[in-house]
């Protein structure tokens, strides 16, 4: 028998800034799924769970961030920001449209955090991938 080396299968999802944006909504849905779990069988109340929020879209735009520099194999701070820039217009867009929220401070800190975790999380991704 021969061994011939089979060519590495590519990814379902090519662009490194999509299948980051889909890693980050699916860390969202599971951070929002347990923030509510926690709601819902302990006594915490609702108007407490701002910073546990920012916790959520933090590790949420850290696992895009991470996707992206993953798959992009070069840049992974610059694919990172760029997703978490991106996730965080999202967030803000989808809170205007559902409440009507406008612009304030906790938005642009929301951009903040996101540009950041992304930035970190794309670092790491394009370091682990070596």
């Amino acid at each position: 028998m021969s061994s011939v080396k089979q060519a590495p299968k590519p990814p379902l999802i090519a662009s490194p800034l999509l299948a980051g944006v889909l890693f980050s909504i699916v860390w969202l849905a599971a951070g929002a799924l347990l923030l509510s779990l926690l709601l819902h069988f302990t006594e915490i109340k609702e108007s407490s769970l701002s910073g546990s929020a920012f916790l959520v879209h933090a590790a949420a735009a850290l696992a895009g961030g991470f996707t992206a520099g993953r798959r992009s194999e070069k840049k992974g701070w610059y694919h990172g920001s760029i997703l978490g820039l991106l996730y965080g217009i999202i967030i803000i867009i989808v809170s205007f449209l559902a409440q009507n929220a406008s612009l304030s401070w906790h938005s642009f800190l929301l951009l903040g955090t996101a540009l950041l975790a992304g930035a970190l999380g794309g670092m790491i991704g394009v370091n682990l991938r070596k």
